[in-house]
């Protein structure tokens, strides 16, 4: 009888096995390392001309759900973007970047004001970023797990895309995000957070009618109980999690530029000028900066490191040509 009871307590831990097994199982899809290259534009803007010119369009090498991450390359990557960007406004260098370097890529456009028509309904990072953005962006990851096989995902953020990825990272999804490499992060909050689209309001000292239509505006203050949550227990970090901060000296969104730098014991502070003076990337031109996206690149895949380029970079332009002969 115990032996019956013994085999019959075996054959149901089994078949449990195998059927998580197989809820995880995926069909075969697309290897990223197979697919043709695509062009990187190396400009901010780009991003906002491709979204103008192919209204409901998608950000080109991202969001495709057949792909199917390599050995070398296990964890899909999600682009979280900033304040009033969106999937494609905010990433037009990283998904073709990300895509033609063998990653699956993926972006979603969160924190979007409900009811809102186009072009209206691509602009966000607005809402609540607690009761709404952060679970959004978790959401989605639970999207990308499923459809990719994948354990985890390594997080891209910019601006206020790094608070919430801090927040996935920390409370809506522990243990299902690798790294978190942030672009212009600001871990301690800001004096002067906002987009372009706000910033008129809150020069003027109407920070309340901004923030009551925005409510992600105020989170971003640095004493703001939202800073505080994602301080909980005395650091941003979640454990376990591999963090790369890229700061800008040229900052002039998140005051002091300083407030990215935290240290911790998986993390790195990147200011994006150290051994290349002639950088001079702002908080929107940072996020399509060659130089920025090498390192990103190295903390993706810090087995196979590379050089940061370092080319004269001006403030919302861009990598600026050299002249013929110069």
């Amino acid at each position: 009888m115990r032996l019956q009871r013994l085999a019959s307590v075996l054959v149901a831990v089994a078949l449990a096995l195998a059927g998580a097994g197989a809820a995880r199982a995926v069909e075969p899809g697309t290897d990223p390392s197979t697919r043709a290259p695509i062009p990187v534009p190396y400009s901010f803007f780009t991003g906002a001309a491709q979204l103008l010119s192919d209204p409901g369009g998608h950000l080109p090498g991202a969001n495709d759900w057949t792909c199917r991450p390599t050995a070398d390359k296990p964890r899909p990557v999600v682009l979280v973007h900033g304040t009033s960007g969106g999937a494609v406004t905010n990433w037009a260098t990283y998904g073709p970047l990300l895509h033609n370097e063998g990653y699956c890529v993926f972006a979603l456009t969160y924190g979007a004001l409900p009811g809102q028509p186009w072009p209206l309904n691509e602009i966000g990072g607005l809402s609540d970023m607690t009761a709404v953005s952060a679970p959004q962006v978790g959401e989605f990851i639970d999207r990308v797990l499923a459809a990719t096989g994948a354990e985890q995902v390594d997080l891209v953020g910019h601006s206020q895309g790094t608070l919430i990825s801090g927040l996935v990272a920390k409370y809506e999804r522990p243990g299902r995000v690798g790294t978190v490499a942030s672009i212009a992060p600001l871990w301690h909050g800001s004096s002067s957070t906002g987009s372009a689209q706000v910033g008129t309001a809150l020069a003027s000292g109407d920070r309340g009618r901004a923030v009551a239509v925005a409510p992600a505006l105020g989170q971003m203050a640095a004493d703001s109980p939202t800073i505080g949550h994602l301080w909980s227990g005395g650091t941003p970090y979640a454990p376990g999690v591999r963090y790369l901060n890229l700061v800008t000296r040229h900052e002039q969104v998140v005051r002091p530029y300083t407030s990215g730098v935290v240290e911790g014991p998986q993390a790195t502070n990147i200011i994006i000028q150290d051994g290349c003076e002639q950088n001079r990337a702002e908080h929107l031109a940072i996020a399509a900066d060659p130089r920025t996206a090498d390192f990103v690149l190295n903390a993706l895949d810090p087995a196979n490191p590379r050089e940061p380029r370092c080319e004269p970079t001006a403030p919302y332009v861009g990598p600026v040509p050299q002249l013929s002969g110069s």
